[in-house]
């Protein structure tokens, strides 16, 4: 499987920006309100300038306090982003994720954003990929296939 039919099989298409000039309280807001684990950081919402993930705002928080809520996301954000193309394939993906020890790979064409994937889209891919060839397999033995 690819990452892109990982992006296809999304609820919900994009990809969710925040400004580096933005408060840290605002990115906790929005990471609160969409329920979701990180955010991209761009200017232009076209351009990947870092990451913001929830890991990144705890580490922080852990060493400095409620402080950091005044700082920008431009401070506190993950600067260092490994990023993948849509013609990848996932468990390349999935390997670079685990050895890097990050939950969001953000997907770029053409050094543009087109999506981010996170550690639980990946599995759940290969999970449905595994299912798929354990059905062909049984069928094949059973005769049915």
């Amino acid at each position: 499987m690819f990452v892109t039919q990982i992006l296809k099989s999304k609820q919900t298409q994009g990809v969710l920006t925040i400004d580096p000039a933005a408060s840290i309280a605002d990115a906790v807001a929005e990471l609160a309100a969409r329920r979701i684990g990180a955010l991209v950081v761009s200017a232009d919402g076209r351009r990947a300038q870092g990451i913001l993930s929830e890991r990144d705002i705890v580490r922080q928080l852990g060493s400095d306090g409620a402080a950091i809520l005044d700082q920008t996301v431009g401070d506190l954000m993950t600067r260092d982003l490994t990023t993948c193309a849509p013609g990848e394939d996932a468990e390349a993906i999935l390997a670079a994720m685990t050895e890097g020890r990050f939950r969001h790979m953000p997907v770029e064409e053409d050094g543009l954003l087109i999506g981010l994937i996170s550690l639980g889209d990946v599995v759940k891919a290969r999970l449905s990929e595994v299912s798929m060839e354990k059905d062909a397999l049984a069928a094949m033995i059973s005769g049915n296939g």
